[in-house]
């Protein structure tokens, strides 16, 4: 036994009549040795000598008052915090995270995690953290291009990500479209250095391809295309124009790859590269008509039946994202067949509804209404007559 430990002894033994000055010094002790599990013993036994209860819980203890219950919960989430942080803080991160879960503070292990390096020893433990659990996806996923590459990121969103929460799919597109487009970028104008005089620094990479006809002329390429269709396809989640302009450049220069490497993709992008420049110009303000006729038209003779409702889909989110938000109820209540059941359109259009409604535009909700009554969707009544009660 050190002598810290002796010492610590003796001080606890001098408390034996004082039981919380004993805790508060054994919570001292653990704070400076910095143990942070024995620490949170500690503290949850302060929280139940100030409630009156034996310091160690024991089986078949009476039922509690619900205030005494409700002091305990919130003396042991504080506990879980201090330990929490401190375990992070040593680089713990896993066992931290294990602690600051059930606080539900995910913006203290956000601000903790922040200041750890992600490195080999530390990556898997990061990467569930961070990505996997949701704390800072767009850092998690960096992480992923940075030690695993183009490839295996993709894998890993269509896999982990596509299914997520919007915020958490864009955070993510975006990093994977900076990425492909920053190296693709830098491989284009390298291919320029090597045949001519080196491209200005102000050239994008669409000034680069569409100045120089001659870079794809001869069938080549200059990554793997299918980490191509990939990132313009991730990349319809964003809204932001700067990733917009880069994602509609991503399909100029995949028009111009040998037809052999222009896949086709799912309605309405089987002609993929055409129509999701078609579809990136359109949010991006240019050409907004004619390219919502071309998805409109997509959206009311594709066969349902055989190819899903992803035309119909894109067509409403689309008039959504341009502003239209009542076009787009409008196009869903007509377009999307009676067989598709209103709970799976209701939640989008309250979406949309909202949206109209901060514009002022409060018509959304009674088209809502009267879809719900016409199919007997009563909970969706219900759902879109308190939303209309919300303020905007």
């Amino acid at each position: 036994m050190s002598v810290t430990e002796t010492d610590i002894f003796e001080r606890l033994s001098q408390f034996r009549d004082d039981p919380s000055e004993m805790l508060e010094e054994m919570i001292r002790h653990f704070r400076q040795a910095r143990k942070p599990m024995e620490l949170f013993e500690a503290l949850k036994m302060r929280v139940r000598n100030q409630l009156g209860l034996p310091l160690i819980s024991q089986e078949g203890e009476a039922a509690r008052p619900e205030e005494v219950e409700r002091q305990l919960e919130l003396g042991l989430l504080d506990a879980c915090r201090e330990a929490g942080t401190m375990l992070i803080e040593d680089g713990r991160v896993a066992d931290g995270w294990m602690y600051l879960r059930p606080t539900g503070d995910t913006e203290l292990a956000r601000k903790l995690l922040s200041e750890i390096e992600i490195g080999e020893e530390n990556y898997d433990e990061m990467i569930q953290v961070l990505l996997h659990e949701g704390i800072d996806v767009a850092r998690g996923y960096q992480a992923v291009l940075d030690h695993q590459g183009t490839c295996n990121s993709i894998t890993l969103y269509e896999q982990s990500l596509a299914g997520r929460s919007k915020p958490d799919r864009e955070a993510a597109a975006a990093r994977l479209l900076d990425h492909l487009y920053d190296e693709l970028t830098s491989l284009v104008r390298g291919d320029i250095a090597r045949r001519e005089a080196p491209a200005g620094e102000e050239e994008s990479l669409h000034d680069m391809i569409e100045k120089r006809r001659w870079i794809l002329a001869d069938g080549g390429y200059h990554l793997d295309t299918t980490h191509l269709a990939s990132t313009v396809r991730i990349a319809s989640v964003l809204n932001d124009p700067g990733e917009l302009r880069k994602a509609w450049e991503l399909t100029q220069y995949g028009r111009r790859l040998h037809h052999q490497f222009q896949y086709p993709g799912e309605e309405p992008f089987v002609d993929f590269y055409p129509a999701y420049a078609t579809f990136y110009s359109i949010l991006l303000g240019e050409n907004v008509d004619a390219g919502l006729k071309v998805f409109e038209r997509k959206a009311r003779t594709t066969d349902v039946g055989e190819h899903g409702t992803g035309a119909i889909e894109t067509y409403v989110d689309l008039l959504d994202r341009v502003g239209r938000h009542g076009e787009a109820i409008e196009a869903a209540i007509e377009l999307v067949p009676d067989e598709v059941p209103p709970q799976r359109i209701v939640p989008m259009l309250l979406e949309i509804a909202s949206r109209a409604s901060v514009a002022g535009d409060e018509e959304g909700y009674s088209q809502i209404v009267a879809y719900c009554q016409k199919h007997g969707d009563l909970l969706g009544y219900a759902a879109v007559l308190h939303a209309a009660r919300e303020p905007g």
